[in-house]
């Protein structure tokens, strides 16, 4: 077994999603590529200039960051199995990738009658499911990305998503106007299935990838005047900012912060919180009273 081979069998016993994985090994091999020599051997001087090389081609901040996490954390693995002395790469992220986001940006946060507009403008009964999912339970376009058909249930109003790390509670649940538009796509999905699991699917009936669930999301945005593509992060609208409406709505309607910190996902930090154990039917009950309904 060669050395990504073994790096992905680690990552798979971790659990990463397959869209995850996907995308990160596809980072590590990029790097690999340009690297051009056995990464146990790299020095802060490559870093430095694979980082440079990075910014020359374009990439935006945001970008460069995430592929020098997943460096980061393959670098990490190299040393826990011996096959290097140290990690290199954390002196250079602390150093030159601490703070990628300007300060004074911060992400659009739309009202509930601007999310009525993207919905209702969305005519692609695919689509509508999709943003509606996302702006109702605020889970992650990745998330989203590997969801299956077979992890959905209508009746229970609830989804159980895929194991990973950044998440500790998988089940999220959906109101009665996600379940409506869930089950016209799902009748429509039947149609070009196939035997694909996939829940979002593509025309020609393969898995809807992160980049392309991007794509819904921006043009939604864009033909309702909430998103300007090279605009401050305030003026754009991406899978990320549904987050943010999901989590900043809930709050403002007066759901408790234990409960939306539950359906995030977010780690419980406090020690307090390891007592306070919470029902999964409470949560919901909470949800259904709280989530903004869009009138679609």
């Amino acid at each position: 077994m060669n050395l990504l081979d073994a790096y992905k069998a680690d990552l798979e016993l971790r659990g990463h999603a397959q869209t995850t994985l996907v995308s990160e090994m596809c980072r590590i091999q990029n790097y690999l590529t340009w690297l051009g020599k056995d990464p146990a051997m790299v020095t802060r001087e490559d870093l430095k200039a694979y980082l440079q090389n990075l910014r020359k081609d374009g990439q935006k901040s945001a970008t460069i960051a995430k592929t020098f996490s997943t460096i980061n954390v393959f670098h990490d693995w190299l040393e826990e199995e011996g096959l290097s002395s140290a990690n290199p790469v954390r002196a250079i992220r602390k150093k030159y990738l601490q703070s990628y986001k300007p300060d004074s940006e911060s992400r659009q946060i739309i009202s509930i009658e601007q999310a009525a507009q993207i919905v209702a403008s969305t005519i692609d009964t695919r689509d509508r499911a999709l943003l509606l999912l996302l702006l109702k339970t605020g889970i992650r376009r990745g998330e989203l990305a590997s969801l299956d058909a077979s992890d959905v249930s209508l009746d229970g109003l609830s989804i159980a998503l895929k194991p990973t790390a950044k998440r500790s509670n998988r089940i999220v649940f959906f109101d009665h106007e996600t379940q409506a538009a869930l089950r016209r796509w799902l009748k429509t999905r039947e149609r070009r299935a196939g035997n694909e699991s996939a829940l979002f699917l593509t025309q020609i009936g393969q898995r809807l990838r992160e980049r392309s669930i991007w794509m819904v999301i921006v043009k939604a945005a864009e033909r309702v005047g909430l998103h300007t593509s090279g605009a401050p992060l305030e003026k754009r609208f991406g899978p990320h900012c549904c987050r943010h409406f999901f989590t900043t709505h809930l709050l403002r309607s007066g759901m408790s912060r234990e409960h939306v910190k539950w359906l995030r996902g977010d780690v419980m930090r406090e020690a307090i919180d390891i007592y306070n154990h919470i029902s999964p039917d409470d949560v919901k009950r909470s949800y259904l009273a709280h989530i903004p309904q869009l009138g679609v």
